[in-house]
């Protein structure tokens, strides 16, 4: 031991304390990337004294998603704000024009009116083939002060998380890197410096990181924020079901011809679905812990394709403009049809 210890001394403290490739990677993206993420404070009215804000609707991070100065982040931290106030890495301050917000997936655009020069970019990757275990980096600027860097791992995705305003946002990630609420809106980052999510809450009931964090995926940002800076708001499709995923267990208790489909256990009048013959469950029944409506159709396929998951039916949904039909296969009372559902363009969100 002491032959090691002694050898140890001898080297030369380049070599002894060398980094390892990960941290290089990490102090690299840290160094590149921090400039590109704005702290973001938020008042609400008749809360300015000296005209600096104080902290109201909420205060957080957001990402520099051009040079023309669009930002984003989250909605709840600015849903209420009468000023919204961006701080840059370089400690300038400029106000927030508001852009546009979506309640379906919390998030939101602001402008601010900045030299293009001063606007470094974060670069956007791809969520669509992301895989548990993959390294991530969340980066934020709570403070407006400095920024801070976690690490961690993505630890599932498709999750479902309930939004501040009650919307539930589908095929979620959740990750283990600290996100604390100031870091909320931030970028979540792959190993290779691009924007994969947008952090947007922590599961705590004190507040306080305890090692379970939440992302909007970035191909789901992506779709919003084009809409957002068009025209300031989401135009989706809806088809107007509440519906539960089947298997083969389920399936057999029910007695349905199947063993996997999404059954219609309720179709909101004058939805599409509900102009296009469709039928919700006719009686409650129970299946373990839990209330089934059923008696309705049960829908096995869309556009010729299966399906088994409320998920994939809503994506589908959601990729279909208003107007456009959606193709349906159904058992119904024994009998396989196929019915065409003219979309709509979905109610506003409160």
């Amino acid at each position: 031991m002491l032959f090691w210890l002694s050898l140890l001394i001898l080297l030369p403290l380049t070599q002894a304390w060398a980094l390892l490739p990960e941290e290089e990677i990490q102090i690299l993206i840290y160094q590149e990337l921090s400039p590109a993420v704005v702290n973001i404070t938020a008042s609400v009215r008749g809360e300015e004294f000296f005209s600096r804000p104080l902290p109201g609707a909420g205060s957080g991070s957001g990402s520099i998603l051009d040079r023309e100065g669009h930002i984003l982040t989250n909605r709840h931290m600015i849903e209420k704000a009468g000023s919204i106030q961006v701080t840059l890495a370089d400690g300038g301050r400029f106000l927030g024009r508001l852009i546009g917000t979506d309640a379906q997936t919390d998030l939101a655009v602001i402008k601010i009116e900045a030299p293009p020069e001063r606007l470094q970019v974060v670069p956007l990757g791809d969520s669509a083939d992301l895989r548990v275990g993959q390294k991530v980096l969340a980066l934020g600027n709570p403070f407006g002060l400095d920024h801070t860097l976690t690490a961690g791992i993505i630890s599932s995705l498709h999750r479902t998380l309930r939004a501040p305003n009650g919307c539930l946002m589908r095929g979620i990630i959740q990750t283990d890197a600290a996100i604390n609420p100031g870091n909320s809106g931030g970028p979540l980052l792959d190993t290779d410096g691009r924007l994969i999510g947008v952090n947007t809450a922590i599961f705590s009931e004190s507040g306080g990181n305890i090692g379970i964090g939440f992302a909007i995926p970035v191909n789901t940002a992506r779709r919003v924020v084009s809409q957002l800076i068009e025209k300031g708001h989401v135009t989706r499709s809806w088809l107007g079901i509440s519906g539960l995923k089947i298997d083969p267990e389920m399936a057999a208790f029910l007695g349905l011809p199947v063993p996997r489909g999404i059954l219609i256990g309720q179709v909101i009048p004058e939805s599409p679905a509900d102009k296009a013959g469709l039928k919700g469950g006719l009686r409650a029944v129970r299946f373990l812990n839990q209330t089934l409506m059923a008696g309705g159709d049960l829908i096995v396929a869309v556009e010729g394709e299966e399906i088994g998951e409320m998920e994939s039916l809503l994506e589908l949904v959601e990729a279909k403009r208003p107007g456009e039909g959606l193709r349906l296969g159904l058992h119904r009372e024994g009998r396989v049809q196929e019915v065409e559902v003219i979309l709509e363009e979905a109610p506003p969100l409160p």
